[in-house]
């Protein structure tokens, strides 16, 4: 996959001849808030006051618990589209299979039906996730579960507004720049979507977000 693009217009292309899984590699991008924010609350809500199947912790750590979540999902973003997404496989098969998952978003950026994942990829692993969490950090596990995927719904409304909306606020004109120069000057860095934060903890920051952020730190303040 090279940092070219095929279209820059908010166009799609055919991926499937079946068209049920056609009908679903399309996705609206408020299809996630309005999935997965339910149960974000009733995880949240579960843990803090606790349910006929969820134990309660208490609200402190609750919401502690829930940050970390949302800390693990930014994890967890950026090494599947650094490790996984930008693997350069070899074989057809592979190839294939790179293209329907990442390949097609950098060949046609701007696609507004395939920016955000699709409920027969993304409703599936949230259930592997909650499984994990279940078995690994009960009687946390709601409130982990509640964070990671309030974690992975802002990140899929960020990346949708990066391509799509203006961004006008500092925070936003960073990452939809961030996220721009991915995508349209060097794809083998700048890997955050939601935060930067793991591409400084793995290096790979891009030269001029690095060049910026070292002369804002050097800049005298009054």
């Amino acid at each position: 996959m090279g940092s070219m693009f095929i279209s820059n217009k908010d166009e799609t292309v055919r991926l499937f001849k079946n068209p049920v899984l056609e009908y679903f590699s399309h996705i609206h991008p408020a299809t996630p808030l309005v999935v997965f924010l339910p149960s974000v609350a009733v995880t949240l809500y579960g843990s803090i006051l606790g349910g006929s199947w969820m134990e309660s912790v208490g609200l402190w750590s609750s919401v502690g618990v829930f940050v970390l979540g949302v800390l693990a999902w930014t994890f967890v973003e950026y090494a599947i589209h650094r490790w996984a997404f930008h693997l350069e496989p070899t074989s057809n098969l592979g190839k294939r299979v790179h293209f329907l998952v990442h390949g097609i978003h950098h060949d046609y950026p701007r696609d507004s039906t395939r920016l955000v994942m699709p409920l027969l990829v993304s409703v599936p692993l949230a259930f592997a996730f909650y499984a994990l969490f279940a078995a690994l950090f009960a009687p946390f596990n709601n409130a982990l579960f509640g964070g990671f995927i309030f974690g992975y719904v802002a990140y899929d409304s960020i990346h949708y507004a990066t391509h799509h909306f203006p961004m006008t606020s500092r925070v936003g004109r960073f990452l939809k720049e961030y996220h721009m120069k991915h995508h349209y000057v060097d794809e083998h860095t700048a890997f955050g979507v939601s935060t930067p934060l793991w591409d400084f903890v793995f290096r790979t920051v891009p030269a001029w977000a690095r060049k910026r952020s070292s002369t804002n730190s050097s800049a005298p303040t009054s």
